[in-house]
């Protein structure tokens, strides 16, 4: 049975989320693509994503998959399913591919890394043709060395409990599962989106617990502002303890950067 891959981009504003919810009317990401999927091959049809974002949170490299028969992969050319999905589903969201895959393939559990983007605007006027891309700190001054400094800290395998959030890290435990992930990246730099100056956050990881690179972010911000030390981050980790790290950063700042099947290897691209 073929597996087909879905290279998937979306803005996150109008989305409850990238997951299916149980209530019909609740808008989300893979409501629309499975709608889709099951209007072109007339049954019900299963995505599993590389890494499922929350309500306002934005992808440009999300991967999705499925599985068909060679029957229908037959009757509907990989060209052609690309092109039918990008006119059924909503608007805010683009297939830029669609790519047979070795059968069994899982855009989650063949994932080897995920890598995240976040933007932080601090000019004092809105931005606005970003604004829906990042968080907008109008007129407040970060320091992105030290900002930069702090990130490195993340690096290597560490305990993120204090970055998940609560009630979901107490579900994480009670499974007997670990809370432990391997960040293979974090850097702090400044760059220009449209015009506008940002402050990035780029992280890659294996995987990532619940609201773990906002409250990374949100973190940061903290030792930006100068209210924290470099040193905090380790003291943070250690706690294993939500209510010792900084705040979860708005949603709108956080894209889901791209994905990769290999292991990872460090590059220039950003």
């Amino acid at each position: 049975m073929p597996t087909i891959a879905l290279a998937v981009a979306y803005n996150g504003e109008p989305f409850a989320g990238f997951a299916r919810q149980a209530e019909d009317h609740v808008k989300t990401v893979q409501g629309e693509l499975e709608q889709a999927l099951s209007l072109l091959y007339h049954r019900e049809v299963k995505t599993v994503c590389a890494g499922r974002t929350d309500a306002g949170v934005h992808a440009l490299g999300q991967v999705v998959s499925f599985d068909i028969s060679e029957e229908e992969l037959q009757a509907k050319p990989l060209r052609s399913l690309q092109r039918s999905m990008n006119a059924l589903v909503d608007e805010a969201i683009s297939i830029s591919a669609a790519e047979e895959k070795a059968e069994g393939f899982s855009a989650r559990f063949d994932a080897q890394w995920r890598e995240y983007h976040y933007h932080i605007c601090t000019q004092s006027a809105r931005p606005v043709l970003i604004m829906p891309l990042v968080w907008h700190l109008g007129g407040l001054s970060l320091d992105v060395d030290a900002m930069n400094q702090a990130a490195a800290r993340f690096v290597g395998e560490h305990d993120f409990k204090s970055f998940c959030m609560a009630a979901s890290a107490h579900i994480i435990e009670a499974d007997g599962r670990s809370t432990c992930r391997n960040v293979m990246t974090c850097g702090v730099y400044e760059e220009v989106l449209a015009g506008t100056p940002v402050i990035t956050v780029r992280v890659v990881g294996n995987a990532f617990l619940h609201s773990m690179v906002r409250t990374m972010v949100g973190t940061l911000v903290e030792v930006g502002r100068g209210k924290r030390s470099v040193a905090w981050i380790d003291e943070v980790l250690q706690a294993r303890n939500r209510s010792a790290a900084g705040q979860n950063a708005p949603a709108a700042g956080l894209t889901f950067w791209r994905v990769g099947y290999e292991p990872y290897v460090e590059d220039e691209r950003r």
